[in-house]
């Protein structure tokens, strides 16, 4: 019965050495493991545009300074439409007012300063999706010179509405750009793409195109360009079998 007993307990010695053996194994070599980064790209026109500018009076009288500054609104109001833009798409802020001192000096030296005057400022922001249009209209503006306004136009930005949209359709190519280079690179080195462990999306990027514009850690957003390029980076990891 005890000779019995130890060839139990030698067996259970040996089973145990075995498994603890493999297990040690596998863990001084895991399976490989292997990281890649896939890209994705696209252009696209911009589909909302927003035009902005500003207007001013200068004059003793508060009163008077915002009755000529009333008149040139209604003005440029009137000449935005007739160009065809649509009066809901007009949006007029309010009123800043600045008073105007002029620096006194008696011999180089600071003595005070003069009332001049106030100067009454007004902008005006026009956002539509008729790009062209509105381009069209910022390049004429300087028309209104002529109908004796002064009125400083800002450059248009440009946006797209459907970005959410783009965004997905981007986080797709650059996966499946980087499920391809893992699998080459998993049969170069004669083995198969495992399960996925991890995947991670990098900075989404909208830039002009080709305009060698830099990258930002944060995201570059171009508003400047009507043709932009999209672009994101996907990194993914698999195991190697």
């Amino acid at each position: 019965m005890k000779y019995i007993s130890a060839i139990i307990f030698a067996i259970a010695i040996v089973l145990a050495s075995y498994f603890l053996g493999n297990a040690y194994v596998e863990r001084a070599q895991p399976k490989g493991v292997i990281s890649v980064t896939g890209s994705g790209s696209e252009n696209f026109t911009s589909d909302l545009i927003v035009w902005e500018g500003k207007f001013s009076r200068t004059f003793p009288n508060l009163k008077q300074a915002f009755e000529d500054l009333e008149s040139d609104k209604e003005i440029v109001k009137q000449y935005l439409i007739s160009k065809g833009i649509k009066s809901e798409n007009i949006v007029f802020n309010s009123v800043q007012t600045i008073e105007q001192q002029e620096n006194q000096y008696q011999n180089g030296n600071y003595v005070g300063s003069i009332f001049k005057g106030y100067e009454l400022n007004q902008s005006v922001k026009i956002e539509s999706v008729d790009v062209e249009l509105i381009e069209k209209v910022s390049r004429e503006i300087t028309e209104l010179l002529n109908k004796g306004v002064q009125f400083n136009s800002t450059p248009p930005r440009y946006y797209y509405t459907k970005i959410s949209d783009l965004k997905i359709s981007m986080i797709s190519k650059a996966t499946e750009d980087a499920r391809l280079r893992a699998e080459k690179i998993a049969e170069n080195s004669g083995g198969s793409l495992g399960k996925l462990n991890n995947a991670s999306m990098g900075v989404f990027q909208i830039t002009g195109q080709n305009s060698g514009e830099d990258y930002s850690w944060s995201g570059a957003y171009n508003t400047q360009d009507k043709k932009k390029t999209a672009s994101i980076t996907m990194r993914l990891e698999y195991e190697i079998e």
